[in-house]
């Protein structure tokens, strides 16, 4: 299978100070060429949850029987969306009835919205895309880290340290990506835990499936809390993100027909896995259910399990960490540092060492901030997942589609963006007043 990201003719490299820059010819977007070499298997974590997945039954707790109804609507919702950034990517040819692929990125379809709005548009269009993609990363890095310290807290009880310094434990074992420049070896490791992480999971069921005769259906609930369910929805739109993936892992396929087929069994088999796991979790535990539902194993099977999840966080943090450090590097957000020449060890430049320290201690900083994992899920899902998931997709596709559309689809991709606004601004809202309330009143246990 081949990985090789494949430009365009005319496409120029520009090589400076041993980073390597797509020239503004290129019409690729400035994500980082190695999510290539692992998008296949990448993809399917994301789409399938990941560690993330762990936060979803607590989501369902918060939610009751809306959260089901949820999960299963926004998996039809993300995949429709899906399906609409594709195609925009492609035009049809006046001479005949076939479609041609204009477009290779995100960017490409933003920077043809904004073609003709306002001066430089398009290239503000193409700063805001790069921008929602490092927050979105960045936010990633910063649920590993939480997820990392809830582990190492609850792997370290015994010995009783504070929250803080199993959190300045977790910075500590993640000090070696600033010097990475090669993540292959890092990648591997991380295929091998997202095994572990499966396992977990049908372990998790399996605990679930022998207590079957303790289930109790009173642990869901019809009136629920608001502001938990609009967090929540932040929460499970999340566990959906994918766009950002969808377009290059499109134009790698051989027969890109069978796109949306592939899409839609994706899409399929991830709402039924994940519904099927956090309703079987709600129901064994009910309102005890905790934020990492493996806090909820039985104390033998805790450490094994909280060890495995734990190497699977912190060797999962340096692909999203990579990816936005290169993001900024190619974006060259930092060029007042791009005349500095020198280099320190493993070719790592002044410049990659700033932007990776910076993004380290800002991940560091947000999950001191938010401390609560379901919280900090809501807060990224309706930011960047709203945004890049439910709100820009069907933007694009009324903009760039409006004549080749049918009412119906324009009824359909109107309803996504009004709800993907309200989500969005209602799942702020309610996550930063709940961080507030959490820090300010209770205190971080």
């Amino acid at each position: 299978r081949s990985h090789f990201l494949r430009l365009k003719r005319g496409d120029k490299i520009i090589k400076k100070n041993k980073f390597c820059f797509l020239s503004s010819q290129s019409r690729i977007s400035f994500f980082p060429i190695f999510l290539l070499f692992c998008c296949d298997w990448e993809l399917l974590q994301v789409v399938l949850g990941g560690i993330f997945v762990l936060g979803l039954p607590f989501a369902l707790v918060q939610s009751g029987y809306m959260g089901l109804v949820v999960l299963v609507l926004s998996a039809w919702v993300c995949n429709h969306t899906g399906r609409s950034l594709v195609a925009c990517l492609y035009e049809e040819q006046h001479s005949s009835v076939s479609k041609v692929r204009v477009r290779h990125s995100y960017q490409d379809i933003m920077d043809a919205c904004c073609k003709g709005l306002w001066l430089n548009w398009s290239v503000v269009g193409g700063w805001l895309i790069n921008l929602a993609q490092v927050i979105e990363l960045l936010m990633t890095c910063t649920l590993y880290l939480l997820v990392s310290t809830t582990l190492l807290c609850d792997s370290l009880s015994a010995v009783n340290l504070p929250r803080s310094a199993c959190s300045l434990m977790s910075l500590m074992f993640l000090l070696p990506c600033l010097l990475l420049t090669d993540l292959r070896p890092v990648s591997t490791l991380s295929l091998l835990c997202s095994l572990a992480h499966i396992l977990i999971s049908l372990l998790v069921i399996l605990y679930c499936l022998s207590c079957a005769s303790n289930w109790s259906w009173s642990s869901l609930s019809l009136s629920v809390d608001p502001e938990d369910f609009i967090v929540s929805v932040g929460v499970i739109i999340f566990s959906y993100t994918s766009q950002i993936f969808l377009p290059p892992l499109e134009g790698s396929m051989e027969d890109r027909g069978q796109f949306d087929t592939m899409l839609g069994w994706t899409h399929g088999v991830a709402c039924v896995m994940k519904t099927t796991f956090s309703l079987l979790a709600v129901l064994t535990w009910g309102p005890e259910t905790s934020e990492v539902i493996t806090d909820n194993l039985p104390p033998n099977l805790r450490p094994l399990v909280n060890l495995c999840l734990l190497a699977k966080a912190l060797l999962s943090y340096p692909l999203p960490f990579y990816s936005a450090a290169e993001i900024l590097q190619a974006f060259q957000l930092l060029c007042f540092l791009l005349f500095l020449d020198c280099y320190l060890c493993q070719g790592v430049s002044c410049l990659a060492l700033t932007v990776r320290c910076a993004l380290l201690v800002s991940s560091y900083l947000l999950s001191m901030l938010v401390p609560r994992f379901s919280l900090l899920m809501g807060l990224t899902g309706s930011v960047t997942g709203a945004a890049m998931t439910l709100i820009l997709p069907c933007v694009f596709h009324l903009k760039l589609q409006w004549e080749r559309l049918t009412v119906q689809d324009r009824l359909i991709d109107l309803a996504i963006l009004s709800l993907g606004l309200i989500c969005s601004v209602a799942g702020v809202i309610c996550s930063v007043k709940g961080s507030i309330v959490l820090k300010f009143r209770y205190g971080v246990q």
